[in-house]
Formats: C-alpha cells, sequence, structure tokens
C-alpha cells in the first residue's frame, strides 16, 4: 500500500496556525460576549427591580385592610407604564390593570398577551417557585421567555398594611410586574453580530500574518534544499548566506561547514587520482622501449626454444609468452590514460560493419569458430581501427570464458547500427553484471581464469563512448551471455 502524500510544511504551519487563531478568537469572543451579556442583563435586572421597589414604596402604606376589585386595579394601573405591565392579586381575586385581558395565540409559559403584543401576567400559570418567595415576605424576580426571542423580567412583591402603633404587616396582597428585556436582547444581538465580524476579521489578519510568517521563516528551507539539490548535483563550491543567531542559522553553518569538507576530501581525491593515472601513464610510457627489447629477444627465444633441451626450452618459452603479456597490458594502460587525459580520438571512415566484421575475425583466425548473420550493405561512419579493438574483445571473451556456439549478429535502422556477441555458457552471475566494465575486474568464480589484464571490456566501453554510442551486457534466458554494441552510423548527423 503507497503511503499516503502528506502536506508540506507550509500548509501544516499555516492549518495549525489558523486552528490556534480559530480557537482562541471563539474562546476570546464567547468569553467577551458571555461576560457583556450578563453585564447588560444584570444591569437592566436590577434597574427593572429598583424601579418596582421604588413604585411599590409610593404605594406604601395601605389603608384598606380588605382590597376589593377597585382597589387592585388601581394598584396595578399604578404599577403599569409604557412597556411595564403590572397583576395585583388578593386571595385568589387579582386585576391586571386592564379589564378586557386576551388570551395570547397557543398561551406560553405562565403569561398571555394583552392589547396586542403586550404580554399581562396570568396568576394561575405564575412560576410556583416565584409565588412561594413573595408569599414569605421575598421581592423576587424571574427571567421568562413568552414566546421565542421575546425575554422578560417577572418581578414579585408582597404589599404591607400600616398599624396603629407605626409597624407594618402583611397584606395578603401580591404585585407582579413584567419587565420587557427586548431592548436588551437587541443590544445583545448586536453585540454577538459585532464580535462574530470582529473575530473574522482578527482571524483573517491572522491568516495573512501566518502566510507573511511562514513565508519568512521557510524561506531559509527552502535555499537549504535548494543548496542540497546543486551539492547533490556536483556544486561542490554552493554555500548558504548565514544571517541572525538562531537554529535555523546553526543549520546554515553547519551545511556551509559540511559542503567546504566535502568538497575539499573531493578535490583530494580528485588530485590523487589525476596523480595515480598521470603516474601510470608515465611509468606505461618508460617501459614501451625495454618492452619493445624484451619483445625481440623473447622473439629470438621463441625460435630457439624448440632446439633447447628442457627445461630451458619451457622456461624460454614462458618468457616469450609472459613479455607479450606484459606487453599487452602497458599498451592497454597507455590506451585508457589516452581515455582519461581525454585526448583520445577518432578517425572516422566509411565502412561497410559486415566486412568490418569479418577482417576483425579473419586477422585472428576466428572466421570458423565464430557463426556470424550480417546482412548486406549495411555502411556506418566509424573508427575501424577502434571497432575492431571492441569486437576482439568481445569475441575473444566469447571464445575463451564462454561455450560454443559464439555468434556475431548485425541490425542497424537509419540512424544506428547494432552489433551483438552472444555465446551459450553459463552466463555471468547476477552480482557480476554491474562491475563487468570496471578496470581490472575478473569475474573468477563465473569464468574459468584470465590471462587478459581486466582492462579489456573497460577499453571496449570508453571506445564505444568515444563513438557516441553505448555496449551493454546481459544474460540469455536459455543460457550465455550477451553483449550489444549500439554505435550511430553518422556522428554529424541523425539523433544524437
Amino acid at each position: 500500500m503507497a503511503p499516503r502524500p502528506s502536506l508540506g510544511l507550509r500548509p501544516r504551519l499555516l492549518s495549525a496556525f489558523a486552528l490556534l487563531s480559530v480557537v482562541t478568537a471563539a474562546a476570546v469572543a464567547g468569553a467577551i460576549y458571555v461576560a457583556a451579556r450578563n453585564d447588560i442583563l444584570q444591569r437592566a435586572q436590577d434597574a427593572a427591580v429598583l424601579a418596582t421597589k421604588s413604585q411599590l414604596e409610593g404605594l406604601f402604606p395601605l389603608r384598606s385592610a380588605e382590597p376589593g376589585p377597585d382597589e387592585l386595579r388601581g394598584i396595578a394601573n399604578k404599577m403599569t407604564e409604557g412597556n411595564v405591565r403590572a397583576m395585583a392579586i388578593y386571595r385568589g381575586a387579582y386585576s391586571t390593570g386592564d379589564p378586557a385581558p386576551a388570551d395570547p395565540p397557543g398561551g406560553s409559559a405562565g403569561l398571555r398577551r394583552q392589547g396586542g403584543n403586550t404580554p399581562v401576567v396570568d396568576p394561575e400559570m405564575l412560576p410556583l417557585s416565584l409565588r412561594r418567595e413573595v408569599a414569605g415576605g421575598n421581592v423576587a424576580w424571574q427571567r421568562v421567555v413568552v414566546w421565542p426571542g421575546a425575554p422578560y423580567l417577572l418581578i414579585g412583591a408582597p404589599l404591607l398594611i400600616a398599624e396603629p402603633d407605626g409597624t407594618a404587616r402583611m397584606s395578603g396582597i401580591e404585585v407582579y410586574v413584567l419587565h420587557s428585556l427586548q431592548p436588551e436582547q437587541r443590544s445583545i444581538g448586536r453585540l454577538a453580530t459585532f464580535a462574530w465580524l470582529t473575530g473574522g476579521a482578527g482571524l483573517a489578519f491572522a491568516v495573512v500574518l501566518a502566510l507573511l510568517a511562514t513565508r519568512g521563516v521557510l524561506r531559509p528551507v527552502r535555499e537549504l534544499g535548494r543548496a542540497a539539490r546543486l551539492l547533490g548535483e556536483g556544486e561542490l563550491r554552493t554555500r548558504i548566506a548565514v544571517t541572525g543567531s538562531d537554529e535555523l542559522a546553526d543549520v546554515a553553518r553547519t551545511f556551509n561547514n559540511t559542503a567546504a569538507e566535502l568538497e575539499r576530501h573531493v578535490e583530494q581525491l580528485r588530485q590523487m587520482e589525476a596523480d595515480a593515472r598521470r603516474f601510470v601513464a608515465d611509468v606505461s610510457h618508460e617501459l614501451r622501449t625495454p618492452l619493445a627489447a624484451l619483445a625481440a629477444v623473447a622473439d629470438v627465444l621463441d625460435e630457439e626454444a624448440a632446439h633447447l633441451p628442457e627445461p630451458a626450452g619451457r622456461a624460454a618459452r614462458l618468457v616469450s609468452q609472459e613479455t607479450l603479456n606484459l606487453t599487452g597490458l602497458v599498451n592497454d594502460l597507455i590506451e585508457i590514460s589516452r581515455f582519461d587525459s581525454g585526448v583520445a580520438a577518432l578517425a572516422l571512415n566509411e565502412v561497410d560493419v559486415a566486412e568490418l566484421v569479418r577482417a576483425t575475425l579473419r586477422s585472428r583466425g576466428w572466421s570458423e569458430s565464430v557463426e556470424t548473420e550480417l546482412p548486406a550493405g549495411v555502411t556506418a561512419r566509424l573508427d575501424p581501427r577502434r571497432v575492431d579493438v571492441i569486437l576482439a574483445n568481445l569475441v575473444g571473451n566469447a571464445l575463451r570464458h564462454g561455450e560454443p556456439p559464439v555468434s556475431v549478429r548485425l541490425a542497424a535502422d537509419p540512424y544506428w547500427v547494432t552489433l551483438e556477441v552472444r555465446d551459450h555458457g553459463p552466463g555471468l552471475d547476477e552480482a557480476v553484471l554491474p562491475r563487468v566494465f570496471d578496470r581490472f575486474y575478473k569475474a573468477s568464480a563465473a569464468r574459468a581464469r584470465s590471462e587478459g589484464s581486466g582492462l579489456g571490456l573497460a577499453i571496449a566501453l570508453e571506445n564505444a563512448r568515444l563513438h557516441r554510442g553505448d555496449l551493454t551486457v546481459s544474460n540469455v534466458p536459455d543460457g550465455g551471455a550477451r553483449f550489444t554494441l549500439r554505435l550511430p552510423r553518422d556522428l554529424d548527423g541523425g539523433p544524437q
């Protein structure tokens, strides 16, 4: 199962900052709203209770011990003004200050309407807790809702009767006053709207700040990523400008130090490699003259070996063979040094590729040992000497290390020439395939012991690349190894 793609660092930072801003803004706005709402309602409640108490003091003391309907109506009328409605109750009798009460459509929680939308108190539907408080001689109040969106404050208080001795006692009359809280409700609604708008504006501002902040924070990270990519591509002189003294600056300094050390070590390795190649080239060139003399002596020894008694004859033949091997190694080293120094060049000629293959096989006596499939008429601009070196190495390896039959197959298209050299042996071990073209590498576990230098395939690959071609190797499913050489038919035309 493929891993789910994750968001980048910047979206994650923005999301976290936005979530934190939303939670913070909602919490602050909610706390301010609740505090302001409670303060508005508390002030309205305190003002209504204070006004009710003041009006009740205007009715004290009563002179009638047994108030009738007219007295109750008078009390209710005195307490009723504007949007305030009142009701007086005495032993089951009550008056609302309006002789024509009307039930509200559907009724509502202990209240009913009178005169259109003006609510009045229904004594049978007053909250029992409020009735008990008032009956106990206390001034009590409770918030009620007449209909959805219409809050009111219901205040209840007892009236007292004056005694001849100047004291007062409970008269049994209860007064209930209904104060509208709709103006306060509208203020609270406006406050909520303002809180939401302010919170939204603050959130938008916070997101903008987050964008700017993340851009500034991630700029060094992006610069570090760019520098790391350049360093990976080989630009070892890449450095990061260090500003400030925070953690990102420490990372930048560490990167610069690491890049500097890497550049120094790579330069040292390059210098050591160049010195080693120069040494090999110098030694190889110096050995050519004495080896030429040794080769001449070896030829003489080889001719005389048949006439020498053993073991002198065997020693002469051994010296001759090892001299030839050493000469081949030196020549290979000189050829490799030309590739390394960049002085190797092509001598291009228009050649018949099939005839070039036949000439390579014929000059080495391999014509009878190698099967060929060489269509006629395939021409290309190649360096015959270098292609001969490639083919000689591939076919020679197949004959020495593989098993017959060994075959060479030629194919071509308008732009490329392809030569395949195949044997029918055990093939190459899979662990060997990636290293076949390495210098001085011998797959001794998969092949018989080689007398070669281990440079032949490396030189063949370099010659193929010098032609802007390629040389690859693979195992054939039914057995054997297959080397495939692809060369352009014309270096000056066609696809590169």
